[in-house]
């Protein structure tokens, strides 16, 4: 099971949450060190995990977990709601880099994902959520890739998809109904038809009969 998997099942699940994106990270410093330390107690690895609850109406919120080196289970260490969230700043809008700041109405936090990729898919679903779930006031997006936050987005790829392809199914059923309704119209008229070639026969076979 992979980290992120762990902590939606020990963390969101049990609470009737459940997990849309995690990116594992590091605060940005100066000093260079290994994503992953180790050579003390103390060391951790650290994810930002965005969450949505099950019942309505739903509540998002980001929350900082940590591991702590030689433990297996995760816990929470900060948490904000999304409309306290304010700023989200990819820092380079022209390529792809792990570096992100998160602004929140009480702090600023200065991050290094564990790579670009992984990066850009929590800004990606991040920003998908606050389209979709903020109120009034939706944070600001600021030097990230248009493809996170446009029509290129696989979020958005997906939606079209699946727009797509309710729409050409409802025109292939409005054009099968036009045609069912064709065919209806050409039953009832070989009925009409046939009713008035029998009325007229037996018209005919009465004024033999005279």
């Amino acid at each position: 099971m992979s980290a992120k998997s762990a902590i939606n099942k020990e963390l969101f699940t049990p609470h009737d949450e459940k997990m849309l994106a995690g990116v594992q990270v590091k605060r940005r410093t100066k000093k260079k060190i290994p994503f992953l330390a180790t050579g003390g107690q103390g060391d951790y690895t650290t994810f930002i995990c965005l969450s949505v609850t099950n019942k309505k109406p739903s509540h998002v919120s980001l929350t900082k977990v940590k591991q702590f080196q030689g433990s297996s289970t995760f816990v929470k260490r900060s948490q904000w709601t999304i409309d306290q969230l304010r700023q989200v700043n990819g820092i380079d809008s022209n390529k792809d880099c792990p570096e992100l700041d998160l602004m929140f109405d009480n702090g600023l936090d200065q991050w290094v994902a564990s790579s670009a990729g992984e990066k850009c898919t929590f800004i990606q679903i991040l920003h998908h959520t606050c389209q979709r779930y903020c109120s009034a006031r939706k944070p600001e997006f600021i030097n990230c890739q248009s493809k996170l936050l446009g029509g290129n987005s696989i979020l958005h790829s997906a939606a079209d998809s699946v727009t797509s392809a309710v729409q050409k199914a409802s025109q292939a059923l409005n054009e099968r109904g036009e045609r069912l309704g064709r065919a209806e119209e050409r039953t009832a008229d070989m009925m009409n038809s046939a009713e008035q070639f029998a009325v007229t026969a037996h018209k005919l076979a009465m004024k033999h009969k005279c």
